[in-house]
């Protein structure tokens, strides 16, 4: 089950991801930030709540994958929330980043509110750890094709 954080507004959106999840669960929340996107008009900062998550079938994966392709335009901002380790969190959302152009950082459970804080302000407490998982810079960025003579 997929269900929308309630600190959700303007360019903020967050849910909560409990259980396995389906393709269907991802298409309910896909039509919802798909309406954030478009009624705030500028890239919108995400929080995602997996501390609750056990796992995605292969149709979901899919379904996420093709939906941040479609939008990796709209979203400046991913924020992970867990207390899985950090190489589970990672795996988890590999393929994700790699469709997403968005800076994604890692917040532990008891750091949501400044999660929060990230994703609305684009601003960092000091005394929080910065948990880097893409930078955001394009996955192609520093790509120099090596046959360019072709």
């Amino acid at each position: 089950m997929i269900e929308q954080l309630k600190d959700s507004h303007g360019g903020a959106f967050g849910f909560k991801v409990t259980g396995k999840i389906s393709a269907e669960d991802v298409a309910s929340i896909t039509q919802q930030i798909g309406r954030a996107i478009q009624a705030h008009k500028k890239p919108i900062g995400l929080l995602v709540d997996l501390t609750e998550m056990e796992g995605a079938t292969w149709a979901a994966r899919w379904a996420e994958m093709r939906f941040l392709q479609h939008h990796s335009d709209h979203i400046a901002r991913l924020a992970i929330v867990s207390n899985d380790g950090w190489e589970v969190i990672s795996e988890m959302i590999l393929v994700a980043t790699a469709a997403l152009q968005a800076e994604t950082l890692y917040f532990l459970s008891s750091e949501i509110l400044h999660a929060w804080h990230w994703v609305k302000m684009n601003k960092m407490d000091e005394s929080i750890p910065v948990r880097v998982m893409y930078p955001g810079k394009g996955l192609f960025q520093d790509y120099t094709p090596e046959y360019t003579g072709l």
